[in-house]
């Protein structure tokens, strides 16, 4: 019979197990990728116009207009469309050269949009770009020979 040397480390482990730390990371890496897409995606449902050559402008204000008639400025949801002239305001004094941005649904009556353009334009902001969805090539009208 063999007997055991004095010498064996009696099964201690000497190293650092890492296996749970990367588990911690990689699922808390999960739920910041999930949370991030949900932030992202959070503005208002619209049913945008088409428009051939639509395209993604940089938004300094936004003004979001619902077929039922709530008004979003910046995600934010105004009691009218007069309340939108002091944030305008509040906005211009921050960034003199801002460009407000509207994006109304196409059920929404001519008239309300252009009552938050004139609240704009009180407010002292002139730079005022249209959001629109853009059209599907099959559906886009070509001029004719």
């Amino acid at each position: 019979m063999a007997a055991a040397s004095k010498d064996e480390d009696d099964g201690l482990v000497s190293g650092i197990n890492v296996t749970p730390l990367v588990d911690i990371c990689l699922v808390l890496l999960i739920i910041m990728m999930v949370t991030a897409r949900i932030i992202a995606n959070m503005s208002v449902p619209l049913d945008l116009p088409k428009a051939a050559k639509g395209v993604d402008q940089q938004v300094f204000f936004s003004i979001d207009l619902t077929k039922e008639g709530s008004i979003f400025v910046d995600n934010e949801k105004v009691a009218s469309s007069a309340a939108i002239r002091p944030l305008a305001e509040k906005a211009l004094e921050k960034n003199p050269d801002i460009r407000a941005t509207i994006r109304a649904d196409q059920a929404l009556a001519h008239g309300d949009v252009m009552e938050v353009i004139d609240q704009l334009r009180q407010a002292g902001i002139n730079k005022v770009a249209f959001g629109v969805s853009p059209k599907s090539p099959e559906t886009s009208t070509k001029p004719a020979n």
